[in-house]
């Protein structure tokens, strides 16, 4: 059943019905083990009274019997009179009284006491008594099918009440239930209510209950509104940043079709070629940070040789001749628990802005720090650095900080900072006098 408000009837109902019944099956043994005993009572009452009046003489023999007919009257009318049957036995075996409706057949053959006995298949619970001095046995009966019925019918008295009230309860849960999910109904009205670009938070005044739901509810608008911000201001600063080469694209091509100086024309083809170059470069890094923040968090792969994938990646790259990059062998052998993907992602724009920004003959260099979990890698330049206050916005979309180059987006340091997020790490920057930027990513160790 997937309505919650249905479970919740049939719930309630069946817990309901469990408890009527387990208070029915109490009420009918403790009212049993309760008719026994007053019946018995009575029983042993009847038998007593037969044989003082008979010891005390003040009846008869033959007129003892008839006494447990009238000890007892009851109305006519109700099915439970003349419950009681009552036998006088002589000890050598004669009957010398009965009274009336009361079998032949002796009730029983035990001494004194109760007990049970059958005759011509009705069964009978028998109190007998014996007097010595009257010479008599006094036995007094009651047919048990009458004291179950009587049983019997207390509980009919209950069970019948019940099945008549049942559907009357089952309209109250129904009721109950339906008021109880009101704050939820007012919930899934106000989000239908809703447009899609609304987003501000849900006022959480309802039961406690609720409260859990709204509160994640209210947790997801937020993302989703910080999400559908990141993404206009992405899209604005994308097109703002594209839109500055193309324009200088084409007043450079515009130069090279109407100038006739072989020179002008050939710095012009220059300027178009260089701005294709950063035009490719931005337009691969808007794709590579729109997939890095689009996917979705996993557990990362492993990178089994840091040193070894570092090497594998710079093989790949165009890297110019004139900027060494020395201390991939401390990373040798270092296990990181990171997509390789991911890894070459954050590294690739590391390289490549730390070559941006480093002087002619300059020289990058990698270095490691290990604790029990993650490692720390620098990657240091011999560039000017960052100003103090550019150094806090270094990794927001498009920011370039005053020492900005020509091929420069705004968009390496950001794209290995969401990559370095999605393995779980971190990502820093500092400056390290008297020159050069330091970028320090931590990364989790790879127990493999």
């Amino acid at each position: 059943m997937t309505s919650i408000r249905g479970r919740l009837v049939v719930i309630l109902m069946v817990a309901t019905s469990l408890v009527w019944l387990s208070a029915v099956g109490w009420i009918y043994f403790s009212t049993r083990a309760e008719v026994e005993r007053v019946l018995d009572a009575r029983l042993s009452e009847a038998g007593r009274m037969v044989s003082s009046l008979v010891s005390s003489r003040e009846i008869t023999v033959a007129d003892a019997a008839g006494v447990v007919d009238d000890m007892l009257p009851v109305p006519s009318h109700i099915p439970y009179d003349r419950q009681l049957s009552c036998q006088l036995w002589s000890f050598d075996g004669t009957m010398v009284g009965r009274s009336d409706g009361a079998p032949q057949e002796a009730l029983a053959t035990h001494e004194d006491g109760f007990a049970e006995t059958e005759i011509d298949g009705e069964r009978w619970r028998v109190f007998a008594i014996s007097d010595a001095e009257a010479g008599i046995r006094v036995l007094v009966g009651d047919s048990i099918a009458l004291r179950e019925r009587l049983v019997g019918d207390v509980i009919t008295g209950l069970l019948v009440p019940a099945g008549l009230t049942l559907p009357l309860m089952a309209g109250l849960i129904l009721v109950a239930v339906n008021r109880g999910l009101l704050p939820l109904d007012r919930v899934a009205g106000e989000l239908a209510r809703r447009r899609a670009d609304e987003l501000d938070s849900i006022e959480d005044e309802g039961p406690r209950e609720v409260r859990p739901m709204l509160g994640a509810l209210n947790a997801l608008f937020a993302r989703v509104r910080q999400a559908r911000e990141r993404e206009r201001n992405f899209t604005a600063f994308a097109a703002h940043e594209l839109r500055t080469p193309l324009t200088g694209l084409k007043t450079q091509a515009q130069i090279a079709i109407r100038s006739e100086d072989p020179a002008v024309r050939q710095k012009a083809l220059e300027q178009i070629v260089s701005g294709v170059d950063r035009t490719s470069r931005m337009v691969s890094q808007l794709l590579a940070i729109a997939a890095v923040e689009a996917a979705a968090d996993a557990t990362a792969p492993v990178v089994k040789d840091a040193g070894q994938s570092l090497r594998t990646l710079l093989s790949s790259m165009s890297l110019p001749e004139t900027v060494a990059i020395t201390g991939l062998d401390r990373l040798d052998g270092v296990g990181l628990l990171i997509a390789a993907t991911d890894f070459d992602l954050i590294f690739r724009n590391l390289v490549e802005n730390a070559i941006a920004h480093s002087p002619h003959d300059g020289t990058i260099t990698f270095s490691l720090t290990r604790s029990a979990e993650h490692v720390v890698i620098s990657v240091l330049d011999e560039g000017a650095g960052m100003a103090g206050d550019d150094i806090a916005q270094a990794k927001d979309h498009f920011f370039r900080g005053r020492n900005k180059t020509p091929l420069g987006s705004g968009l390496g340091l950001s794209i290995a900072d969401a990559a370095v997020s999605r393995a779980n790490g971190s990502l820093d920057i500092e400056n390290a006098p008297p020159n050069g930027l330091r970028v320090l990513v931590t990364l989790p160790l790879s127990s493999a």
